[in-house]
C-alpha cells in the first residue's frame, strides 16, 4: 500500500511539474532553476496518548526545481537525532511548493506532498504539509526556515522546524 501511495504521488507531482514547465515556456521564457539546501532539523514525535513526546535534532537535505517564481517541486531526505527512546532513522518525501514572492529577495512558501518516515520503532508514510520563508543573502544563496507536519497519524504527530541555507544553480 505504501509503495502504491508513493508511486501515485510521484506520478501526480511529475504531471504537475510537466504542466508547470509547459506553462513556463510562455513569452517570459523562465528557465527551470534547480536548487539544493541543507538544514538543521528540529523534530518532535508527539503521541496523542501514553508516555511523553520524543524530540531531537537531525539534518535534512532538500533539492528541487523552481519552474517559475510561483511553483517548484521539492524533495526532502533527512535523519538523525535520538532522545534515547526514539531514533529518527530517515525521512524521505516529495512535495509541491507554492511560492509567494514578497520582495525580489524575500519569499514565503507552502509545501504539500507525501513523506515516508522510519523511526527505530515504526515506519509510516502519509500526507505532509508546511510552510516557510526564504531571504536571499547573495544572488544564488538564501537563508530560510520552515515548519512541516510530516505525519499526522491517529495516535501521534511528527513535526519538524528547520533552519538552513539554499543554493540555486
Amino acid at each position: 500500500m505504501k509503495t502504491f501511495t508513493i508511486s501515485a504521488v510521484s506520478a501526480a507531482l511529475l504531471l504537475a511539474g510537466t504542466s508547470a514547465l509547459a506553462q513556463s515556456s510562455s513569452p517570459m521564457n523562465y528557465d527551470p532553476s534547480p536548487y539544493l539546501g541543507g538544514d538543521a532539523l528540529f523534530w518532535e514525535l508527539d503521541p496523542d496518548r501514553g508516555p511523553g513526546s520524543a524530540d531531537s535534532i537531525g539534518l535534512r537535505l532538500r533539492g528541487g526545481v523552481a519552474f517559475n517564481d510561483y511553483f517548484a517541486l521539492e524533495g526532502h531526505l533527512g535523519g538523525g537525532g535520538s532522545d534515547g527512546s526514539v531514533e529518527l532513522d530517515y525521512l524521505a518525501g516529495a512535495y509541491a511548493k507554492g511560492i509567494l514572492p514578497i520582495t525580489p529577495d524575500f519569499r514565503l512558501y507552502g509545501l504539500a506532498g507525501f513523506t515516508e518516515v522510519d523511526f527505530d520503532i515504526e515506519e509510516e508514510s502519509g500526507f505532509s504539509w508546511g510552510g516557510g520563508a526564504e531571504f536571499d543573502v547573495a544572488p544564488n544563496l538564501a537563508l530560510g526556515a520552515d515548519y512541516v507536519r510530516y505525519l499526522d497519524e491517529s495516535n501521534y504527530t511528527f513535526d519538524a522546524a528547520s533552519v538552513g541555507m539554499t543554493f540555486r544553480f
